[in-house]
């Protein structure tokens, strides 16, 4: 069986600010969505003609009108509101370390940052505005 991750969805307290997050801090671009009834964004990492490429679907979570969201994906009644939840991260392998740093320097953004010994990997961890971790992978040459 050949599997691979599809995507993230994110149940978002404020859509255009986590909107924000991910195509200013994180470099995804907003692009086409299907006609929900519910509000939300697709954020695409690559071309925006193929949905495939959408790898973080953001649910705007209006508490005061939930029918649509409800009605197509479901109550989470109980579940955190903020969060990652029992999940705790979600990673994204990239290039660029230095322009990333940059970003996030212009953006007043801060990042934890570490290197995995004997992976070759270096990680920068920020929080989307829901308090959900994202984890940024680079190779560790470039750190």
């Amino acid at each position: 069986m050949g599997l691979n991750l599809n995507h993230v969805s994110i149940r978002a307290s404020d859509l255009e600010a986590c909107r924000r997050f991910y195509t200013d801090v994180i470099g995804l671009v907003a692009g086409p969505r299907p006609d929900f009834p519910f509000p939300g964004v697709w954020l695409y990492a690559g071309s925006t003609t193929a949905w495939s490429n959408a790898v973080v679907h953001v649910i705007g979570a209006d508490p005061a009108h939930p029918d649509g969201l409800e009605g197509y994906l479901g109550s989470r009644a109980g579940a955190a509101a903020r969060g990652s939840g029992v999940v705790d991260h979600v990673a994204f392998n990239g290039t660029g370390l230095a322009q990333m740093r940059q970003r996030l320097a212009a953006l007043g953004s801060a990042a934890r940052e570490r290197t995995v010994p004997g992976l070759g990997l270096h990680q920068l961890f920020l929080e989307d505005p829901d308090g959900v971790v994202v984890e940024l992978n680079y190779p560790a040459a470039e750190a």
